[in-house]
């Protein structure tokens, strides 16, 4: 019931966390994004959730941004900009998923093997449906604050590992069902 509540929290907090980080297009068509030293002083603007979007309705870059048309699309959300996969932090074998799946079932796990690697079985409860699943292959480690989302508001400007270290964040991660996290 906690955990409910505290996404509840969350989910309702996020659209204000990014209302302040929105793309501005001015009146003379110019995206200009939080880091634009017009930025506070554009009044009447059209707002985007990122500057490909803003770029793509038909806006341009301020002069002297330092980012070309070009460079901004190198710039597009990617999974893999926040790392390859799972984390294994401290070398046991268990990456970050196998890591929540451990911490957050409700009986003690069983492992694939005798290596205590991949977890099989579990008591995991869906935060979004209430259901039970015990198959740890019918688990999936869900991002509370998505990556995408992320990336949209501030994530390009953050050094590789502190993105990385952000996708494996135990706080950011729910585990759920398969069928929800498509």
């Amino acid at each position: 019931m906690a955990a409910r509540l505290l996404l509840i929290l969350v989910l309702s907090v996020l659209p204000l966390l990014g209302a302040a980080d929105v793309v501005k297009k001015s009146r003379s068509g110019i995206c200009h994004g939080t880091e634009s030293s017009y930025y506070d002083t554009v009044k009447h603007f059209k707002g985007f959730g990122t500057v490909q979007d803003c770029l793509q309705s038909g806006g341009r870059l301020p002069r002297g941004s330092g980012y070309s048309r070009d460079q901004v699309n190198t710039l597009a959300y990617s999974r893999d900009r926040f790392g390859h996969g799972w984390a294994d932090e401290d070398g046991d074998c268990q990456n970050t998923r196998m890591e929540i799946l451990i911490d957050q079932s409700t009986v003690p796990v069983r492992f694939a093997g005798g290596d205590d690697c991949r977890v099989i079985y579990g008591r995991w409860i869906s935060p979004f449906t209430g259901n039970v699943i015990h198959d740890g292959s019918k688990v999936q480690i869900d991002h509370v604050v998505p990556l995408k989302w992320a990336w949209e508001r501030g994530a390009p400007s953050w050094p590789q590992a502190k993105r990385e270290k952000f996708a494996n964040d135990p706080v950011n991660l729910l585990p759920v069902e398969s069928s929800l996290n498509e």
